[in-house]
């Protein structure tokens, strides 16, 4: 469990992608990290955080430096999941900003879970909750939370969804039901303890296919816009997230 390999490097490399994209154009991941153009010196944010990203990641790297970049990275991430709540307070009853946060929370989980095996927090620390088994099983429960309204994206937009599938594929309405589906499934079998550990790699696999089919295929074929390298990026990490959460989860059914 030390070396949370291989979703950790996944972790870093998708970290190294944001970073890259947010020095590169002085903004922020576009939609994903919603910060309000009202703030002020908001490029000089954006650029402090492609810094503080790169810095994440490469404590990440190697193990003395992993207890300090996991105490970072959670307080990070849930700064920008906290930057969803506007958006649920506004309109909760749109599946649009249950989504952003959805995506936004699965991340944190991904985050959480890494904290609670790699912090190494001293006995009498007022975060202890978020260490160990417990902080593991916090992390689960996140998780099972988050991909549930992701889930159901796929089946309220279910044309937009039908768009994303690769058009060689057959029944393509089908699949963005049934992919929808699956990821809610998923979302309760870990919430449940139904299986959690097959529910978390179902969630994994489909993250990774999602990547690998939908969005590497637009960089390959020469669509590298802007918002195409932010999406497979953003799909990487949350891919890696749902690794880091499926490779610890077992341990958390265990204790339970």
């Amino acid at each position: 469990m030390s070396s949370q390999q291989p979703a950790l490097t996944l972790f870093v490399i998708g970290l190294m992608g944001l970073s890259v994209l947010a020095l590169i154009h002085g903004d922020f991941a576009l939609v994903w990290q919603p910060v309000p153009s009202w703030v002020p010196a908001r490029t000089a944010i954006a650029y402090a955080t492609g810094l503080l990203m790169i810095g994440i990641a490469v404590g990440l790297l190697f193990e003395p430096g992993r207890p300090i970049a996991v105490r970072v990275l959670l307080p990070y991430l849930l700064v920008w999941s906290m930057l969803k709540v506007p958006d649920i307070l506004r309109a909760p009853g749109s599946e649009s900003s249950w989504l952003g946060l959805g995506e936004l929370t699965l991340l944190l989980s991904g985050g959480a879970m890494l904290f609670a095996r790699l912090a190494s927090l001293a006995n009498n620390s007022r975060l202890g909750f978020l260490v160990g088994e417990r902080g593991a099983r916090i992390a689960s429960i996140l998780f099972g939370l988050s991909i549930i309204p992701i889930g159901l994206s796929h089946i309220v937009y279910l044309q937009q969804t039908v768009d994303f599938v690769p058009s060689w594929l057959p029944f393509r309405s089908a699949l963005a039901v049934i992919t929808g589906a699956g990821q809610i499934a998923s979302g309760l079998g870990v919430l449940f303890g139904v299986l959690p550990s097959i529910a978390a790699w179902a969630e994994a696999g489909q993250t990774s296919l999602y990547t690998l089919l939908v969005w590497l295929p637009k960089l390959l074929t020469g669509e590298g816009t802007r918002l195409n390298w932010t999406a497979f990026f953003v799909s990487w990490i949350l891919t890696a997230a749902a690794w880091v959460v499926a490779q610890n989860i077992t341990a958390v059914r265990r204790s339970s």
